[in-house]
């Protein structure tokens, strides 16, 4: 079986890994010169590094496997798991300084889970520590907050992003072209994660494929939907996304778009009026009762301004 390419090259130590904040790095030193580290919630947008700066503090610090224990809340995020995973584990003496409870996704955890997880941090405050992960901390209860040391990892921009995709790709001597490569970037930004995943599902032969001559399992519509804007059919990507996209994603959707403006219109001007249509559509999100229907409303509007309408 193919190692995964996101796995081959994750960072196993502070040296490997990218702090954009010489500050931030300079903590996480004094983290790992002190063998300690306090409660974290590290944020930011997916794909950034916050559960691989986890592993590497996990990895610097050498703790053992057997004191860690990982969640992903986005699955398992009620108060039972609360109860009888999380509480089950820290009240087992650890075979180091701690236990370490790794909870991804911690936004998507019930209020009443994450209540339930304010009471076992402080509980078992000496003997174990919590690192959360999210997206959104702004869904993440008060007095998580107040328990935990804030970190946000800033987005890397695109071109370093296109950069570190590219030295993979060289390290795994697969021929590739600017155009192929650059609808996989404007498909997966900034989540380096699902874009490492993508091309490595997508090279044959050596060679890096176009989207539609590439895996034919199932494609993320993202890549489809770049091809689409690029073609200026934004319409046919609305009746694509509308189709394809769950509820749930429908945020991520909005966030892409902002991401990604230069692919509805070069004007500075139009991307300018595109930002907001894209946030009111984002407010928006908020109230409405079918998310697909305000997503299709905010593509059309901007299929108009794409067009000079």
């Amino acid at each position: 079986m193919k190692e995964l390419w996101v796995e081959k090259y994750r960072p196993k130590t502070l040296k490997e890994y990218v702090v954009r904040d010489e500050a931030q790095r300079g903590q996480i030193q004094t983290w790992i010169n002190d063998k300690a580290i306090p409660h974290l919630l590290l944020s930011g947008a997916p794909g950034v590094g916050k559960t691989t700066l986890a592993k590497v503090l996990f990895a610097e610090l050498d703790v053992s496997s057997y004191d860690i224990l990982e969640i992903n809340a986005s699955r398992e995020n009620s108060v039972d798991t609360v109860r009888d995973k999380i509480n089950s584990f820290v009240q087992i003496m650890p075979f180091g300084a701690y236990k370490y409870v790794l909870l991804d996704e911690a936004d998507y955890m019930s209020p009443n889970g994450q209540a339930a997880l304010r009471g076992v941090m402080e509980m078992y405050h000496t003997s174990a520590r919590f690192i959360l992960t999210c997206n959104y901390p702004n869904r993440v209860i008060p007095a998580l907050h107040s328990r935990c040391q804030g970190f946000h990892m800033e987005t890397i921009d695109k071109t370093e992003f296109t950069a570190r995709v590219a030295e993979i790709l060289i390290a795994e001597k697969t021929e590739q072209d600017i155009e192929t490569l650059d609808t996989y970037v404007k498909a997966s930004y900034p989540d380096l994660r699902k874009c490492i995943n993508m091309i490595q599902q997508n090279v044959r032969d050596g060679k890096l494929m176009p989207p539609a001559s590439g895996d034919s399992g199932q494609q993320d519509y993202r890549l489809q939907m770049v091809e689409l804007f690029k073609a200026g059919k934004i319409n046919d990507a609305r009746k694509l996304v509308c189709s394809q996209a769950r509820p749930e994603e429908c945020e991520e959707i909005y966030r892409w778009l902002y991401d990604n403006l230069e692919i509805i219109s070069k004007d500075e001007d139009s991307q300018d009026k595109a930002v907001l249509i894209i946030k009111q559509g984002l407010v928006d999100h908020s109230f409405v009762a079918d998310p697909e229907i305000n997503l299709a409303s905010v593509m059309i509007k901007l299929a108009r301004l794409s067009n000079g309408q």
